[in-house]
């Protein structure tokens, strides 16, 4: 479990006419999903927005998961997070809809490889506690260890107005090593 808390100057392009920025970033590095969620959940309290995840080893931490989030100067607002991690894709698939439903929206995935869960595929979501009405989707996850198949049902997907959104290639539970897709539309798409 480690939160580090790392300020910086983001030097912008002068000549492209855009000013330069105070940007604050706390990573976030930690191998259980529980604790994950948690320390994501107190940087969003503190106005930081998630930036970028990537699971693997690190030299210290071993098998973790590692979360970028950033805050600039002109950001206002909080943000609230779920991590859904799951070795089943159909349980995702319900968890991501739940999360939708509450007015989350998904911001990344990657594959953890947890102490106790193994090797779990897991989603990002995110809300900002000052916005009254979002956009609400439904989502798609498609799983499968074969490519082929994948060109199949993303076809049929986006013959139904899914777009994709996220992928990654993880071992699950019941299938093995799949690739899996996630896709979403707009709820007023029927």
């Amino acid at each position: 479990m480690k939160s580090l808390f790392l300020g910086v100057l983001a030097c912008a392009f002068a000549s492209a006419g855009f000013a330069q920025e105070l940007v604050s970033y706390r990573v976030v590095a930690t191998n259980k999903t529980s604790t994950m969620q948690k320390e994501m959940q107190e940087a969003g309290d503190a106005g930081f927005r998630f930036a970028a995840v990537m699971g693997g080893d690190t030299a210290f931490g071993g098998k973790e998961v590692v979360v970028v989030m950033q805050k600039t100067a002109a950001s206002t607002g909080k943000f609230e997070y779920r991590l859904l991690a799951t070795n089943r894709t159909s349980t995702m698939q319900k968890e991501m809809q739940e999360a939708s439903d509450a007015g989350f929206d998904y911001v990344g995935q990657t594959v953890f490889d947890s102490l106790f869960g193994g090797r779990e595929v897991a989603s990002i979501f995110e809300r900002s506690s000052d916005s009254a009405a979002t956009q609400k989707y439904e989502y798609k996850l498609l799983a499968t260890n074969r490519t082929s198949t994948m060109q199949k049902e993303l076809q049929e997907a986006g013959e139904g107005s899914f777009q994709i959104i996220g992928m990654t290639v993880g071992k699950t539970l019941v299938g093995g090593n799949e690739v899996v897709a996630i896709l979403r539309r707009s709820t007023a798409v029927q």
